[in-house]
């Protein structure tokens, strides 16, 4: 399977945008198109897009950002930290869910890696941001005895999530 997705460098948040077996240029110029409507939508400007050297990204898929007015930039040859921030997803997501789970087809891992992006963007902590989530900023508590802590369980209880309530 392949997995299309993006990060946005300044909050790590991470749009996963196309489950697929079969990858097409004319698949991912569709899936760019898809992306810069709802970074529109959301008001959000792309100046740079930083991709791999890979030839299903074709001049189609490079014209959809210079339309946003983004300035597309590929990695060098073979030099993965030229995109750390998406090879630290990867790395996340396999020691994470990957190697934990078997994936059966294109739908199922869709669905399991649409629940891993809502548990990466609310609720992971991220060290570049201060231990915050993407989108969601921890609030700065004072440590409280009486606090009662409650896991969730996401995807079978494969991933918990903590959280303090009254």
């Amino acid at each position: 399977m392949y997995v299309f997705f993006t990060v946005q460098h300044a909050t790590r948040r991470v749009r996963l945008l196309g489950v697929t077996p079969h990858p097409t240029g004319q698949w991912l110029a569709q899936q760019a198109r898809n992306v810069g409507m709802d970074l529109e939508d959301e008001g959000r400007l792309v100046r740079f897009l930083i991709r791999d050297r890979d030839s299903r990204f074709t001049a189609a898929f490079d014209a959809v950002f210079t339309s946003m007015g983004a300035d597309v930039m590929r990695i060098p040859v073979r030099a993965p930290r030229a995109n750390a921030i998406a090879e630290r997803f990867v790395a996340s997501i396999r020691r994470e869910l990957l190697d934990r789970i078997l994936i059966v087809n294109a739908r199922h891992a869709g669905a399991v890696l649409r629940e891993y992006e809502d548990h990466f963007n609310t609720h992971r902590p991220h060290r570049a941001l201060g231990q915050a989530a993407p989108l969601r900023p921890i609030p700065r508590v004072d440590a409280d005895p009486n606090i009662k802590v409650v896991r969730q369980d996401r995807l079978g209880g494969l991933i918990h999530e903590y959280a303090q309530v009254a």
